[in-house]
């Protein structure tokens, strides 16, 4: 049985208080196997019988909207997925030495070159990108908050949704499920 993590966003953030408790018994209600969160940030782990990942997401997401009254964008990701996410090379050691901070945007698809263009237009010399597949990797040499770059800016350029954490949370998890 597939094991995936769910990253949510809009979770524990902005006034929208969860318990991860209550995310779990969400998430079990929909019928999923072994479920269980990873820091409270919206992060959870579970097994399901499928493997149509964008079907899941609508189901997580319609569940979700329905039990917490707001709208929460659903990104999954497989054990492999997450494992090789962890492990990616975006940035020199030295550039990612020197940042503040180093996260990881997930996106529900690829984005195209005209896209990708639009997201080095984000680039200054405080903040840098690449891009894989469908993570938008993020450094920041300054802390985040001083940033010209947000997740709303992003969004609102690009017409996508999307859900950015640390690199070192990805890590982490990536070694919590044994993951190479």
């Amino acid at each position: 049985m597939p094991r995936y993590i769910a990253f949510l966003r809009a979770i524990n953030v902005g006034g929208h208080i969860v318990k991860m408790e209550q995310l779990r018994k969400h998430f079990s209600s929909l019928g999923f196997d072994d479920v269980e969160t990873f820091i409270a940030s919206g992060n959870v782990i579970f097994k399901s019988r499928s493997t149509a990942p964008a079907a899941l997401e609508r189901r997580i997401e319609a569940c979700l909207e329905e039990k917490l009254r707001y709208e929460v964008k659903t990104f999954l990701r497989t054990d492999e997925e997450v494992a090789a996410i962890a492990a990616y090379r975006a940035f020199e050691p030295a550039h990612i030495a020197a940042a503040r901070s180093f996260n990881v945007g997930f996106l529900t698809s690829a984005l195209d070159k005209m896209a990708i263009t639009r997201v080095k237009g984000f680039t200054s010399p405080t903040d840098d990108f690449h891009v894989n597949g469908r993570e938008l990797y993020w450094l920041c040499g300054t802390g985040q908050a001083e940033s010209k770059f947000s997740n709303v800016a992003f969004e609102k350029a690009l017409g996508v949704r999307s859900t950015f954490r640390g690199l070192n949370t990805i890590r982490r998890l990536a070694q919590n499920l044994a993951l190479p």
